[in-house]
């Protein structure tokens, strides 16, 4: 295998047990997202930008439709000789190895596959992130600064603080303390999920957490904590863009209405491209009873209802006298004649019969599961 300066690892294998109905038989990373993506899409998209042609993704929970989306990486220009996405499941590495523990014990059950690509530096990503971000100018950052590990930071509301991994830093951008999700943060200076290491001083870190069964062998609480005791050289990247945990049913539909602004908070038809793999589908058709209003539609939709403030995918249905207002329609869901949805996500292969209402609100999305049939008789669906 050709020899890289900087492999890429993403962590694909998160079950997103608080998106509920939408990752019941999906993993979180292969959620729809933006009309014609998935959310996987983001951190691929930024290493096929940024310079990064090898990309590990490492898949656990239900991989199957994630691993078919995948396929060899050509969407994303990640298939070209010496490239490419490979995808890395769990596997007997050695005896008593099992799932992946924790995202820490993810990357040491692949230290072969990262041996054998022989890097100088590892980035970690998350794949349930939506954001545009050039790694190659953190990756120069942190050879500047000559450090050992660099961690992608952004401020957050200090009401979401609790959420992430925080940190502590000097006016140089070293980091001085770091504590996972704290009840009282001193700090909203918070963690991406990115990082970036020196290859051999990662893998001390790792096989060392590995022999700790007291360990919960994960970035924020084990692996970061131990190299700020021992006094390593930590830096702080500072991200002043547009990113988006999607982990929660909320997060998830709030980013699709980010996209329906005038001036959305990032774009997905600039020069830094997002790629995706979609199916051949013919255009949208509007019928001369559909009426559309900063919307999203996208191929092989057919609209004959109205559509108010949403994003809808690829092959979606609204029928004759249809509401849809302030909604998410995943990939060939069908809404029926005269059925209403509001403020809700509408996953993949659904369908809201005619006269069915399905609606929630601004702080509780309604949420209808993939292959779900909601008819008129089963009442207004709430938050699912």
């Amino acid at each position: 295998m050709r020899r890289t300066e900087c492999l890429a690892m993403i962590l694909a294998g998160g079950q997103g047990s608080r998106l509920g109905a939408l990752t019941k038989k999906i993993a979180k990373p292969a959620v729809p997202f933006g009309g014609k993506y998935r959310i996987i899409d983001f951190p691929l998209s930024n290493c096929a930008n940024s310079g990064i042609d090898k990309v590990g993704v490492l898949t656990q929970y239900r991989p199957l439709e994630l691993h078919n989306y995948l396929g060899t990486g050509e969407a994303w220009d990640l298939d070209e000789k010496g490239g490419g996405v490979f995808i890395l499941p769990p596997y007997a590495r050695e005896k008593g190895a099992d799932w992946y523990k924790g995202t820490a014990d993810a990357i040491y059950q692949n230290l072969n596959f990262i041996e054998s690509v022989d890097p100088d530096y590892i980035l970690i990503l998350s794949g349930d992130h939506i954001y545009t971000m050039d790694y190659s100018w953190m990756l120069e950052f942190h050879k500047k600064n000559k450090a050992e590990a660099t961690i992608g930071v952004i401020e957050v509301p200090w009401e979401e603080a609790p959420r992430f991994g925080i940190m502590d830093t000097g006016t140089d951008g070293r980091i001085n303390a770091f504590e996972e999700k704290p009840a009282k943060p001193q700090s909203n200076l918070a963690s991406m999920g990115i990082y970036i290491f020196n290859r051999k001083f990662l893998v001390r870190y790792l096989e060392e957490d590995a022999k700790d069964n007291m360990s919960s062998h994960d970035f924020g609480k084990n692996i970061i904590p131990e190299m700020l005791a021992d006094k390593a050289k930590l830096f702080s990247y500072a991200f002043d863009g547009y990113w988006k945990d999607v982990g929660t049913i909320e997060s998830l539909w709030q980013a699709n209405m980010d996209l329906l602004q005038d001036e959305p908070p990032f774009s997905l038809d600039g020069v830094w491209r997002i790629y995706s793999s979609n199916p051949s589908l013919p255009p949208h058709y509007l019928g001369k009873t559909a009426k559309v209003k900063r919307s999203m539609i996208n191929d092989g939709s057919m609209i004959f209802g109205e559509v108010e403030n949403s994003v809808l995918f690829a092959g979606v249905r609204i029928g004759k006298g249809a509401r849809v207002k302030n909604s998410v329609i995943m990939p060939f869901a069908v809404i029926g004649e005269n059925a209403v949805v509001e403020n809700a996500i509408v996953a993949q292969n659904s369908e809201i019969m005619d006269g069915a209402r399905v609606a929630g609100s601004k702080g509780a999305i309604a949420v209808v599961p993939e292959g779900e049939v909601v008819s008129a008789e089963s009442g207004n669906k709430q938050v699912g």
